[in-house]
């Protein structure tokens, strides 16, 4: 009975060190993942938002007819069959229209041959810390430096003036300047004589030189080719996010040119693109900035608000 006892007292010992020796167990696994579950807290980091816009619109329906055909007026003259062929526009290709899509417009005219080109891209970021607006931005940034453009700084305060020092008194009863006349003392005061034409510091005689040369010749004013006072490549303030205005004439053909108005806004993670080029047939006519500008930048506003509504 004894040895019974002392079996049955063992096997209990056994039993009480196995659940303790589990529950030690248990506790370590109950640790570690708590370290694990407080990594991964801490590894977990605010994604950027996402843009604005998740699609585009079809951009050959974007522009009204009215619109076209006040941009490409050599449509008018063209057949009704063809004009309307014209003024559908022909899509561009593309493999993702979530992404990027674009439409042409071309017209042939007597007097000149116009074209008409949207780009429309949205610009998505493949990095979770980088929102997409941010590199749409960056995209835009890198659009505007390839077209020359410097972005707008803000103005420079003037720079600060340090008063003038004032001149020394003279004590009384100094002598007068060599000479004995007041335009000694004035000299000596720091003022130079009124009519005298003398040089205080230098002590020599000035002359009024009329000027000559180059630095005489007044700037030539800008020729037909090159935008007027106020029509250059620049930044615009009232359109989109963010866009630039760019105007550049370049040789179309033996004879002709052809200028080019390129309107550019970011609006949140889209970027528009709008390209108006004018060629005109007859030798030594010039496209008028001023038009083409006011065209172009009239069709990007139209579109900015589209995307806002």
């Amino acid at each position: 009975m004894q040895r019974r006892a002392y079996a049955t007292g063992l096997a209990a010992l056994l039993a009480a060190l196995s659940a303790t020796a589990l529950a030690g167990c248990s506790s370590g696994s109950g640790t570690s993942g708590s370290g694990i579950d407080a990594k991964a807290g801490t590894a977990a980091e605010a994604v950027a938002q996402p843009g604005r816009y998740r699609t585009l619109f079809e951009p050959c329906g974007s522009v009204s007819r009215t619109t076209l055909s006040e941009m490409l007026p050599a449509v008018t003259a063209l057949p009704a069959d063809r004009r309307d062929r014209v003024l559908r526009g022909t899509a561009a290709v593309t493999y993702d229209t979530d992404r990027r899509v674009g439409c042409t417009w071309k017209a042939d005219g007597q007097d000149a041959i116009q074209h008409l080109t949207l780009d429309f891209e949205r610009v998505v970021s493949y990095d979770p810390a980088v929102s997409d607006e941010t590199r749409a931005q960056e995209v835009y940034t890198t659009k505007e430096s390839a077209a020359g453009i410097a972005p707008a700084a803000p103005p420079a305060s003037p720079p600060a003036t340090a008063p003038a020092p004032a001149a020394p008194a003279q004590p009384a009863g100094t002598a007068p300047a060599p000479g004995g006349s007041e335009t000694g003392t004035s000299l000596a005061a720091g003022a130079p004589a009124a009519g005298t034409g003398t040089d205080a510091l230098a002590g020599e005689q000035t002359q009024t030189v009329a000027p000559t040369g180059p630095a005489a010749t007044a700037p030539p004013s800008p020729g037909p080719s090159a935008p007027p006072e106020g029509l250059q490549p620049r930044t615009l303030a009232d359109l989109g996010d963010a866009a630039f205005l760019d105007d550049r004439l370049s040789p179309a053909g033996s004879a002709t040119q052809q200028r080019v108005v390129s309107v550019v806004f970011r609006t949140s993670n889209v970027i528009v693109t709008v390209r108006y080029a004018v060629q005109p047939t007859r030798v030594g006519d010039v496209p008028d900035s001023e038009e083409l500008q006011d065209r172009a930048r009239r069709l990007a506003v139209g579109l900015a608000e589209r995307f806002d509504e």
